[in-house]
């Protein structure tokens, strides 16, 4: 497919903007460019026609099964999009006066204090911009903490194997060592190691519970008592909240800090870039090192809950104003819609599609060898299938087969994750499936298997249908193109 650059042709263009009814401004020559912008130069049929190819070749939701696990990849509602595009919230401006701005503070406001309570937390902030963004926000707060209180020894921050990758990347961004504990056979965090990790240095503990292998741990009350004890602080990777929203909350869990990916339980829309919304909470001791814009907004509160937020503690702005305003609007709206009922029914159906998938999947796969569903309990929102044994017998991988899933009209799962599952494939269907396209799903992971002993080859050349087959994984990720070459 050719790129807008390729198809640009000097002189083509398109009327879209109306003439400047205002005098013009020029900069001054100093901060102007030497040479104008290398911009393509279409029509305006060429540009609709591109875009709608670059759509035809993209798969979302709204294509099908989208099992990305870890990641929840669940259908966002039409209704979400008709409330953010509400003129009242599209034409505003930031640099408004609250006074006139007093609905949109009301809406942050009554998110924020609906994800309080649904995480147990005190107090809580928009401005980060995906949930990435809040883990490092979340742990400046836990840097600024210990700061405020000269407690420098404080400079490492404990991991366990089975956190998500961006997990020590936060911790190492905010200037801390990170500690890696390894899991136990069941693949909870090892208790006894944990004990002697936890000491005088230690800063906190970043947590998702349940954890990347779809377990809640049994063990949570005593896990972050451990880290109390020993004067650190405790922070919740909100990235599989989904499994236990409106059931279980982290705060009652014994964490202080936590960040709320509002794209994966909150149903605003995921990745492409942006924009996020990586909502972050905490406990009141740690509300004043919040970043400014701290919620309950100063013009709506009537409170009590005598939250401070002096501007000499907090790490700072870490976004503009109050982050992206129109996903909070996203999110806000589906908390209406669901109501409190409606949020616990999430959790519930989202933790029944995948112990009911992967009951079928135990039928002619290995699901996650020590792992405690692997024994016959019952997992969370997702669970992981091992395609080891494959491999060895048949040297077919989870490359392969997630690859042959494409060809089916289906997104493949996580691959290759947890690090501690050898040719892991990591399934979280969502609580918006269908039972219908559940057993399509398993139906067609079931055809997949039989392919592996009748015809493997068709597997390791997948896919063989797709716009584009598959790449040489090695050179695209030691030779990346990431720029045109004008020549």
């Amino acid at each position: 497919m050719e790129l807008l650059f390729e198809k640009s042709r000097v002189g083509r263009s398109c009327s879209i903007l109306p003439v400047c009814d205002v005098p013009d401004a020029p900069l001054p020559a100093e901060v102007r460019r030497k040479t104008p912008p290398r911009l393509p130069s279409l029509d305006e049929n060429e540009i609709s026609r591109h875009y709608n190819a670059l759509a035809k070749r993209s798969f979302g939701v709204n294509d099908g099964f989208y099992p990305l696990g870890s990641c929840t990849m669940k259908y966002n509602p039409k209704i979400n999009e008709e409330a953010a595009s509400l003129r009242g919230f599209t034409d505003i401006h930031p640099l408004q006066s609250a006074a006139t701005t007093r609905g949109a503070l009301k809406v942050l406001d009554l998110c924020g204090s609906y994800l309080r309570e649904l995480s147990g937390m005190d107090a809580m902030t928009f401005q980060p911009a995906a949930g990435s963004h809040g883990e490092f926000v979340g742990l400046l707060l836990i840097k600024a903490y210990h700061k405020a209180r000269k407690d420098a020894a404080r400079t490492k921050i404990i991991v366990p194997d089975s956190a998500h990758g961006t997990n020590p990347a936060s911790a190492a961004m905010a200037g801390f060592s990170v500690v890696n504990i390894a899991s136990t056979n069941n693949g909870y965090v090892d208790i006894d190691a944990l004990k002697v990790a936890a000491g005088p240095d230690t800063a906190g503990l970043m947590l998702t519970n349940p954890n990347t292998l779809g377990l809640f741990d049994p063990n949570i009350l005593e896990i972050t008592d451990i880290i109390h004890k020993a004067g650190g602080l405790n922070y919740y990777d909100g990235a599989n909240l989904n499994a236990i929203v409106g059931i279980v909350r982290p705060g009652d869990m014994g964490f202080d800090v936590a960040h709320l990916n509002l794209h994966k339980t909150f149903s605003t829309p995921h990745g492409a870039g942006g924009p996020g919304a990586g909502a972050v909470g905490c406990k009141a001791p740690l509300a004043p090192f919040l970043p400014a814009a701290i919620l309950p907004h100063p013009v709506l509160r009537s409170d009590a809950a005598g939250l401070s937020h002096r501007q000499s503690e907090s790490i700072g702005r870490v976004r503009a104003f109050h982050g992206n305003f129109l996903v909070v609007v996203r999110a806000l709206a589906y908390l209406l819609s669901l109501g409190r009922e409606g949020v616990s029914a999430v959790a519930e159906n989202a933790v029944l599609n995948a112990n009911y998938m992967m009951a079928r999947l135990k039928e002619r796969f290995d699901i996650a060898p020590g792992a405690a569903y692997a024994k016959g309990s019952p997992c969370m929102h997702e669970f992981v299938v091992s395609l080891e044994n494959l491999k060895a017998e048949k040297d077919i991988s989870a490359l392969d087969i997630a690859k042959s899933l494409q060809d089916m009209g289906m997104h493949p799962p996580t691959m290759y994750f947890p690090l501690i599952v050898h040719e892991a494939l990591m399934i979280e269907p969502t609580e918006t499936e269908s039972k219908e396209t559940l057993d399509k799903a398993v139906d067609a992971l079931f055809a997949l298997r039989e392919r592996a002993d009748s015809d493997p080859e068709s597997l390791r050349s997948a896919p063989r249908f797709a716009v584009i087959g598959r790449p040489d994984e090695v050179k695209a990720a030691r030779t990346p193109v990431v720029r045109y070459n004008f020549g």
